[in-house]
């Protein structure tokens, strides 16, 4: 077989490859061609994070009038506060000072918040709460060249490009017409919404605000090319190399 052919052959067998996992093992988050994706629009809105375990909350309690209050939780004399920070258990309590354990496993902020003003009302007159959780995040995978992070949320309202912006942008080998933001709901299926921030219409999809354990997945460009010299390249020249030695012992 002439070299010629056998490049042929092995850059065809690199098209056919290209469409299936043996090239492309890095790829994740595939989903099918008919697809169908949630509606950013709509869904987005209507959707709070809900507490679970290893959540670790900072909880701060006020009188509704800012007045001064003993802080018998810290033993700090008066305080216009008092503050403590707990951790969520696999049980889906928080041990609290003074009113012992809480099921707060299934509630959101808000629903929490409110839950602990009542069980507090015992203690303090008219409570506020405060909750925050420290340890909220975002995953991001940019796309090949850059790795994935994960990003703390810092502010409640940070946006899908703010996310994007923290983990580096996307590389020059990322889709930004092709990324999915993949979310957890409180029944534990997963929305997988589709974003193009190719162009300026894909702003508003952008400013779009993430909650904690969302997923933001940038899909790779595939180089067919440079996945030839990687992967096959290295057999062509073993067979080119064994062509050689065949030629070479025939004419001996």
């Amino acid at each position: 077989m002439k070299p010629s052919a056998i490049f042929i052959f092995a850059f065809i067998l690199v098209l056919i490859l290209s469409a299936c996992k043996v090239l492309r093992p890095n790829l994740m988050l595939t989903t099918p061609n008919n697809y169908k994706f949630a509606d950013l629009n709509d869904s987005l809105s209507r959707i709070s994070y809900i507490l679970s375990p290893n959540d670790i909350i900072n909880f701060q309690i006020y009188t509704n009038d800012g007045f001064k209050m003993v802080d018998a939780i810290n033993n700090a004399g008066t305080q216009f506060f008092v503050k403590a920070e707990v951790t969520v258990e696999q049980d889906g309590t928080i041990k609290m000072p003074m009113i012992g354990k809480v099921k707060i496993i299934g509630l959101s902020v808000a629903q929490a918040e409110k839950k602990l003003e009542e069980l507090y009302a015992e203690y303090y007159i008219k409570p506020f709460v405060r909750l925050f959780v420290n340890n909220k995040r975002v995953i991001v995978f940019p796309g090949n060249s850059a790795q994935a992070k994960a990003i703390p949320l810092q502010n409640n309202n940070t946006t899908i490009l703010e996310a994007i912006a923290l983990a580096g942008g996307i590389p020059e080998d990322g889709k930004a017409y092709k990324i999915k933001l993949i979310r957890t709901l409180p029944d534990g299926k997963f929305m997988v919404y589709l974003l193009d921030l190719s162009t300026i219409d894909g702003l508003a999809k952008g400013q779009t605000t993430v909650l904690a354990n969302d997923i933001i997945y940038v899909e790779p460009r595939y180089r067919p090319m440079q996945a030839f010299v990687r992967d096959i390249g290295p057999f062509v020249s073993l067979l080119l190399s064994a062509l050689v030695f065949i030629r070479v012992y025939r004419t001996i």
